[in-house]
């Protein structure tokens, strides 16, 4: 099982969320309880009228190279495991898990 999910309409992307950090980041991955693999990101946005779920798109975004309009929230909303989806085809799922990866320690 991976931390990402490539599904004929684009890329799903599992993490948990850290919410009032220092800094918005990706940390690299940890095994969840549910032994799942996730990405770790911490973004300074409170937990609040949705402001860390945005956060987190728009550093997903940034990181990944595209338009925080092709990243939506899949699952999570109200809590620190969510699942990020961003529409793109396979050849581009593939560059943005390169993308992620290339940081990632």
């Amino acid at each position: 099982m991976d931390w990402y999910r490539i599904s004929p309409d684009g890329l799903e992307i599992f993490l948990r969320v850290t919410p009032k950090s220092g800094r918005d980041t990706i940390e690299g991955l940890e095994i969840s309880s549910d032994g799942r693999p996730r990405l770790k990101a911490r973004i300074r946005a409170v937990p609040e009228d949705g402001k860390a779920n945005k956060a987190v798109i728009a550093l997903f975004a940034k990181v990944a190279g595209i338009a925080k309009s092709s990243v939506s929230l899949g699952s999570g909303a109200t809590n620190r495991n969510k699942s990020l989806v961003i529409a793109c085809d396979h050849a581009g799922a593939q560059a943005i898990i390169d993308r992620l990866t290339s940081g990632l320690s």
